[in-house]
């Protein structure tokens, strides 16, 4: 017969505690610091879904990310994303996989496209537009542009 006896000190186990505790502190600030466009290895990693509805979701999106829209779109189209992309297309597709997003996955898919006048963009008195592309009730690609002469595209966020 074997007989195991252990004598319990208040100190040691609110010692180990208090280390566990700051080790997994530790882990948890150190994984918010990481890019989350990226994966350990420095690969783009999808957008989280953005599941949308309605066009008031798409309007509620991009104020969630800052902007102040229209509250109905000023256009909706129905578009099809290009089964193989021309230069143009591949620089545009190089801006949503910045921003997480990759057309690719969709090319020769349908999709809407749903264009909201943007009411604050800083420095900007020219027209500007945020363009969302929504496939199958989920955010597939967006930008925000000016629709002025020389104008400029860049990211939501």
């Amino acid at each position: 017969m074997f007989i195991f006896t252990a004598k319990f000190d208040k100190k040691k186990a609110v010692a180990i505690v208090l280390a566990i505790a700051v080790i997994v502190v530790a882990i948890v600030l150190l994984a918010g610091h990481r890019d989350r466009s990226t994966d350990g290895d420095g690969d783009r990693i999808a957008a989280t879904p953005i599941t949308v509805k309605s066009e008031s979701d798409i309007a509620d999106y991009l104020r969630s990310l800052g902007w102040d829209v229209s509250a109905a779109p000023i256009e909706v189209q129905q578009v099809v994303i290009p089964r193989e992309f021309t230069e143009v297309y591949e620089e545009y597709n190089e801006l949503q996989k910045a921003q997480g997003y990759d057309l690719s996955d969709y090319q020769g898919h349908e999709a809407t496209r749903y264009t909201y006048e943007v009411l604050n963009y800083p420095g900007e008195e020219g027209r500007v537009v945020a363009d969302i592309i929504v496939a199958d009730e989920e955010i597939i690609a967006g930008d925000i542009q000016s629709i002025e002469l020389g104008g400029f595209m860049v990211a939501l966020h």
